[in-house]
């Protein structure tokens, strides 16, 4: 079943922070060098009472009138605390579950009024979450004929006193959002992969780190023999924000040229949770230097541990 994406919005935390202003402050345990050398610059914080919930809000709204009527909307989220917006004091208070289960997804259908969408929440994927709604989304329009538009979005904030870095990377809460849909649209959907590893759920920075290339590796050739394409095939990657030098590494392995691989939001945007792969494609779009007919690669690695990956082809 064909089915393509665009229509793409995302939102950062109100606050922004330089590198070694966040450093001094304490909000990373790495010193300011080792996020520079990895290419990040700024990083954006919610300001207080400003919630992911917030963003995805702002997020679905930046898409215009392109986000249409969908048939169902799946809302990711990285951190179990961001799927619900209920208050724990109050089920400690009352022993009443509610509490815990005043769903996002559904204050977000209510107050789009999209009254024809059914919701799905995806909440244990990681990082990896927002390509996972595709995939979800993918199966949802293949199956379902009354499914022809989907609304995917991911939100997510660090909670008060928490560090902004993981595995290295340079943290940033935001929300990002599309549109999966069957009738044509300025990417379609060729193929959709997922690897998880349940073993390395609790895996520390450094083993991630380790675990990295050899993952993403294996997804990459999976994802490709999925789609049909070779490497030589893919005209961009568009990759999550982490070290600018992963990728290098990457290239050597997969053998790629470099100068296809593009995240120009990484200095500005870091590490937007699970949105990166939406907001460098949206950049990349937005310079219209895409080609009909060319193909982009993206990929995603998160704690749990995930990996998972996207081809499009420009239409």
């Amino acid at each position: 079943m064909p089915c393509y994406v665009d229509h793409f919005g995302s939102a950062l935390g109100s606050v922004k922070y330089g590198v070694e202003e966040s450093a001094a402050a304490g909000r990373t345990h790495n010193a300011a060098d080792a996020f520079l050398q990895s290419g990040f610059r700024w990083h954006h914080v919610c300001a207080e009472g400003e919630s992911a919930y917030d963003l995805a809000l702002e997020a679905v709204r930046s898409i215009g009138d392109g986000m249409g009527e969908p048939d169902a909307v799946i809302y990711a989220t990285c951190i179990p605390a961001n799927a619900n917006l209920g208050d724990p004091s109050r089920f400690a208070q009352t022993a009443d579950v509610k509490h815990l289960m005043d769903f996002p997804v559904s204050r977000l259908q209510a107050e789009l009024g999209l009254d024809g969408a059914f919701v799905v929440g995806i909440g244990q994927q990681a990082c990896t979450s927002m390509l996972g709604s595709l995939r979800v989304a993918h199966g949802l329009i293949a199956v379902d004929a009354s499914v022809s538009r989907v609304l995917c979005v991911s939100a997510d904030r660090f909670p008060p006193g928490a560090t902004y870095e993981q595995a290295y990377s340079l943290i940033s809460d935001g929300a990002a959002a599309c549109v999966v849909s069957r009738e044509p649209a300025a990417y379609r959907l060729v193929a959709c992969h997922q690897l998880t590893n349940g073993a390395m759920v609790m895996a520390d920075d450094d083993e991630t780190v380790a675990s990295y290339f050899s993952y993403t590796h294996r997804l990459v050739t999976e994802l490709l023999d999925k789609a049909g394409v070779a490497i030589d095939d893919v005209d961009w990657v568009v990759p999550q924000n982490t070290d600018a030098k992963a990728w290098q590494i990457l290239c050597r392995l997969l053998r790629i040229d470099h100068e296809r691989v593009c995240a120009p939001t990484l200095p500005d945007v870091a590490h937007m949770i699970s949105g990166d792969n939406i907001v460098n494609l949206a950049a990349l779009h937005e310079r219209g230097v895409v080609q009909t007919g060319q193909r982009l690669l993206l990929t995603m690695a998160g704690y749990g541990m995930n990996w998972q990956g996207v081809v499009l082809e420009k239409t």
